[in-house]
């Protein structure tokens, strides 16, 4: 097995900015963000108590994890400005985003998985999406919970993750049973309404009013806009997303 940390997140750094840099898609992307933190990080525990008790751990994913590597691949600008015409409809290009990006996320992971195991090393991931609970929409292995645990941003009044690079773009994560070169990113609020209230943007742009004030969505609203526009956009795969509130102050940067 290679055993030397910084070898093995070249291997995975590497992957995930060659693959996104590369892909044959019609979105565009900017440059990933990528963090590594310890998979006995304490945190790992607060979800269960913060999303959901039947939250995984790393260890459910792999019982010898070690490390959690994180990404977020960030949508470029005219991504973001696609979707602000219609106020009610999703726009073709973030509908086709969505997807393009998902399956490019799945690609990433089982590369650096077959990767990684020439090299003796086990990794495991989950989908980057549609890996939630059909009631309770609620994921059992959140990417965007798990990009918190590992420093890459905040939560949102918009419930999404905002990281340096904003959160508009989609995140993907996996667990390794080898040690890795964690980047102890310090925890830092990123969203202006929970800042000084300066911005409710998102609450204005969601178009069915699923999001609140005091930091609540309403999920189920939300999932309902969701598969509206996935029935308009058949033609284009399984496109249930909407996006309206990730474009806003917070979509390309982190407004503070």
């Amino acid at each position: 097995m290679n055993t030397n940390p910084f070898a093995i997140a070249e291997i995975i750094s590497t992957t995930i900015l060659q693959a996104v840099s590369e892909s044959n898609t019609q979105t565009e992307y900017r440059r990933p963000l990528i963090a590594y933190t310890p998979a006995d990080n304490p945190l790992f525990n607060r979800l269960r108590e913060l999303v959901t008790p039947q939250h995984m751990l790393p260890q459910d994913l792999l019982p010898d994890a070690v490390s959690v590597v994180s990404f977020f691949i960030p949508f470029a600008p005219w991504v973001v400005i696609s979707n602000t015409g219609d106020k009610e409809k999703a726009s073709p290009e973030w509908a086709k985003a969505y997807i393009e990006t998902n399956a490019l996320i799945g690609h990433i992971t089982m590369q650096i998985i077959n990767t990684l195991a020439e090299q003796g090393i086990q990794a495991a991931t989950v989908p980057a999406t549609h890996n939630f609970d059909p009631v309770t929409l609620i994921s059992k292995w959140g990417h965007k919970s798990v990009a918190v645990v590992a420093g890459l941003g905040s939560f949102g009044l918009n419930q999404l993750v905002i990281t340096d690079a904003g959160c508009a773009g989609r995140f993907g994560s996996l667990v390794l049973n080898a040690e890795l070169p964690y980047t102890n990113l310090k925890p830092r609020q990123r969203c202006l309404y929970f800042y000084d209230g300066s911005c409710q943007e998102c609450i204005w742009s969601c178009p069915v009013g699923a999001l609140h004030q005091e930091n609540y969505l309403d999920k189920q609203l939300c999932w309902q806009q969701c598969q509206k526009n996935e029935r308009g956009y058949l033609y284009l795969g399984k496109a249930d997303v909407c996006g309206k509130c990730s474009t806003g102050p917070c979509a390309c940067e982190s407004p503070i």
